[in-house]
């Protein structure tokens, strides 16, 4: 039979003012936002330290904790609103479509798929009329030890007190490698909201209202349900149907991660695990007792002669040790209660998820039962106010209560920037957006055929969509028909090609920077360019090459100290004139004789005449011979960087094949200077390579990765398997997926979190950025 609530009775909320909610029970509360890890793809000895720092944690509490794990579907709205705006701005008709596109993609991938956004909590009381420490019930009979607080304490001191703990809190999860939170007004206010109002996809920001919280509003108006019905196995809010669940027994022993499953469901539902320590000098007590019944036992039986007891034995050294343990503060004792909602739109979905859960845990041993005819009290535990009206506790020392380390799923999930795929550990997005990091610089490693530069081109094709310029190295023609496709432009840098650039030009004078600066930096970067075209320079031999270049430049009448603004630059003849008629200078003259007039004359020798006014840009370098690609991508780098500065622009620089340049010292030093500063002009780089071993034997391939925020690794050989693996400091879990996982899947790494990932184009990126010559054909009829 169905009762109803007064929806307000059910909010324990006074109000909530400067980060502390006020219950109406005079206690406080504050509600820390933690991030979770991938913690499956952690190697076994870091799962270990993980566990062990986490029982640190537990060990060091003097009060109780609730952990909150909050599992809805993405909120995709302002993500999709964002894209919106776009389109309304954007005169390309192509990238119009593509943002149409790309839109219905994200929609009705996340409408068909369960994409979920897992969020976690630690919820920190404060009750100053006692110290919330318990006792265990099935250890000995409840006690409590209430100590009362001064009355007359202020309202300041509670709050500096309950601050306090939670600053232990903090500071314990970030020992544990977890970045944690205290969460402000606004947002408790859009927690609260959601968790009694429970719905498949959350309201956020103005939605719910936050933007006017009050400290003095009625949080149980703004939060309060409008309807609430309540029946022996489910309550229905609104029109969302909410059954919630307890943990009634465990097996002896635990696993790490055996909660991992139920966290990372993709259904809706709130997790709830209360910990309440218990006062270990009651628990001391009660074991001595114990040890000396069971020994008590052990002689009776040795004395009527009966076989000896292992079940007996094992259970007098199992409470010696835990004795022994909780001596030495190795170990705690603590009441848990792990409580679970679950919502959906029927009855017989609640049954079905229900069933689903009960089967999982069944499979470990842990009994999952529906809290009958206790559904309003279970619903109103399991919220994040650490307020337990169930309570059904099972009595458990730390060991065992760090085996339930519930922040083990990692998100890469934004409002802004690029999706780059789905985690396929949760069933989230990757949406990320890489110039809000430390740098925007990126690196793909990948064995040939994983699927790297069609990864590349489709961050390409979006960062288009959101406003990104994009310059590209092309090594293979594999950008030249998305240029295309887009609208862009492609020059292609040969032997006997139309498309040309002066290494000789002259760099453009940035607003910050003098004259002087910057052709001095330009002469440095020059003489690394030289260097590479002659091979083996000696150290005599560069001092004279720098004094050259500088007296090349002069005689054009450009020097640090005039203004060269509209002159005409020197070309790279002009240098073999000076080397010629300079003491120690002929030799070099005679080795630049080629690039000039010989075998290799062509590109490097004649005026620029190409312009990158377009938003998407591809250099491509297919046609030169292997020995010149090294000085081809030098000079267009240092050509792209000279007015990469100059105008401040949001850009993305895509250097595929990006090993080839680290094979010479010069250019490798070249490419990690562009990394280092790249921030500094608002511009992203992203290196692309097949060739691991090139790329890391090279003394600019860790520092070019360190410099790098974003990185993604894709299906990885078994030889390079364990330089990448030392590289990007890899666990076996980590390696070995990277080297048994399909094309298009690997790792996405950002900062501290790793995700598995898998790259997932809409049908109509698909057909603009395949190389798949059967796919090409296909789409043009053929």
């Amino acid at each position: 039979m169905a009762s109803s609530a007064s929806t307000q009775s059910l909010i324990p909320i006074d109000r909530i003012q400067n980060g502390i909610v006020y219950m109406k029970d005079k206690t406080l509360r504050r509600v820390v936002l933690v991030d979770g890890i991938n913690f499956d793809l952690k190697s076994e000895d870091d799962q270990k330290s993980i566990i062990s720092a986490y029982q640190d944690m537990l060990n060091s509490l003097d009060f109780p904790i609730q952990i909150n794990v909050h599992s809805r579907k993405l909120n995709i709205e302002d993500y999709l609103k964002n894209l919106e705006d776009l389109k309304d701005t954007e005169d390309n008709n192509l990238m119009r479509t593509q943002i149409d596109e790309y839109t219905k993609f994200v929609e009705s991938f996340v409408g068909e798929n369960a994409i979920m956004e897992k969020s976690f909590f630690v919820v920190v009381p404060y009750d100053p009329m006692g110290l919330n420490i318990r006792s265990s019930e099935s250890v000995i009979s409840k006690i409590v030890s209430p100590k009362n607080s001064d009355e007359e304490e202020s309202r300041e001191n509670h709050a500096e007190q309950l601050n306090l703990r939670v600053s232990d809190v903090v500071s314990s999860l970030r020992r544990i490698g977890l970045r944690a939170i205290p969460l402000e007004d606004p947002e408790l206010l859009e927690l609260y909201f959601n968790s009694y109002n429970p719905s498949t996809v959350e309201k956020t920001g103005q939605s719910v209202g936050r933007k006017g919280l009050r400290g003095t509003d009625n949080i149980a108006n703004l939060s309060a349900p409008k309807r609430v019905e309540i029946k022996s196995k489910h309550i229905k809010v609104g029109e969302k149907f909410s059954r919630s669940l307890f943990i009634s027994d465990y097996p002896r022993y635990l696993s790490t991660g055996w909660l991992s499953p139920i966290i990372n469901t993709p259904e809706t539902m709130d997790l709830s695990i209360f910990i309440h320590p218990s006062d270990t000098g009651v628990i001391l007590k009660n074991l001595r007792k114990k040890v000396a019944q069971i020994e008590s036992q052990i002689s009776v039986e040795a004395e009527r002669g009966l076989v000896r007891n292992p079940s007996l034995e094992t259970a007098f050294q199992d409470a010696e040790n835990l004795r022994d343990a909780l001596t030495q503060s190795r170990e705690k004792f603590f009441e848990v209660g792990i409580y679970m909602t679950i919502h959906g739109d029927t009855e017989k979905e609640l049954d079905r998820i229900e069933s689903e859960l009960i089967s999982t845990l069944d499979r470990r041993l842990v009994t999952l039962r529906p809290a009958v005819f206790e559904q309003l009290k279970a619903f109103q535990s399991v919220a994040p106010l650490a307020k337990d009206r169930l309570n059904i506790h099972t009595a458990l020392n730390s060991g065992p209560v760090s085996s339930f380390f519930p922040f083990v799923s990692g998100e890469l999930t934004s409002d802004e920037g690029v999706m780059y795929g789905v985690n396929r550990h949760n069933n989230t997005l990757v949406i990320f957006d890489r110039f809000s990091l430390e740098n925007a610089n990126m690196t793909i490693f990948a064995k040939a055929g994983a699927g790297k530069s069609y990864a590349a081109k489709l961050d390409i094709l979006r960062s288009l969509m959101l406003g990104t310029s994009v310059i590209v190295v092309d090594p293979e023609n594999e950008y030249e028909r998305l240029a295309e496709e887009v609208g862009g432009s492609v020059f292609k840098i040969s032997l006997d090609s139309e498309n040309n650039i002066n290494p000789f030009e002259i760099p453009i004078i940035p607003k910050d920077e003098t004259p002087s600066e910057v052709l001095k930096s330009h002469v440095v970067n020059l003489t690394g360019l030289i260097k590479l075209m002659l091979g083996e320079v000696s150290a005599e031999e560069e001092a004279i090459l720098d004094q050259a270049i500088t007296e090349t430049y002069a005689s054009r009448d450009i020097t640090p100290d005039t203004d060269f603004d509209g002159k005409t630059p020197p070309l790279l003849e002009d240098l073999e004139s000076v080397l010629r008629n300079m003491d120690g200078g002929k030799n070099m003259a005679e080795r630049l004789y080629r690039f000039t007039k010989g075998s290799y004359a062509g590109f490097t020798n004649k005026p620029t005449n190409v312009d990158i006014n377009n938003r998407l840009i591809v250099f491509s370098i297919r046609d030169l011979e292997d020995e010149l690609r090294p000085v081809a991508m030098y000079i267009i780098l240092n050509f792209i960087w000279s007015l990469v500065r100059a105008k401040l622009e949001k850009r993305l620089m895509v250097i595929d094949e990006a090993w080839i340049m680290m094979r010479n010292e010069d250019s490798a030093s070249f490419l990690f200077g562009l990394a280092k500063r790249a921030r500094k002009y608002y511009l992203g780089i992203t290196t692309i390579t097949q060739d691991v071993e090139d790329f890391l034997n090279s003394p600019y391939g860790k520092p070019i990765i360190t410099n790098s925020s974003l990185q993604l690794l894709l299906k990885q050989s078994t030889a390079a398997i364990d330089m990448v693996g030392k590289a990007f400091g890899l666990t076996d879990v980590e390696r070995n997926y990277l080297v048994e996982t399909d094309i298009g899947k690997g790792l996405f790494i950002a900062g501290l979190k790793h995700v598995a990932i898998q790259v997932v184009p809409s049908f109509f990126e698909d057909k603009l950025i395949t190389t798949n010559p059967e796919d090409i054909l296909e789409s043009e009829g053929l």
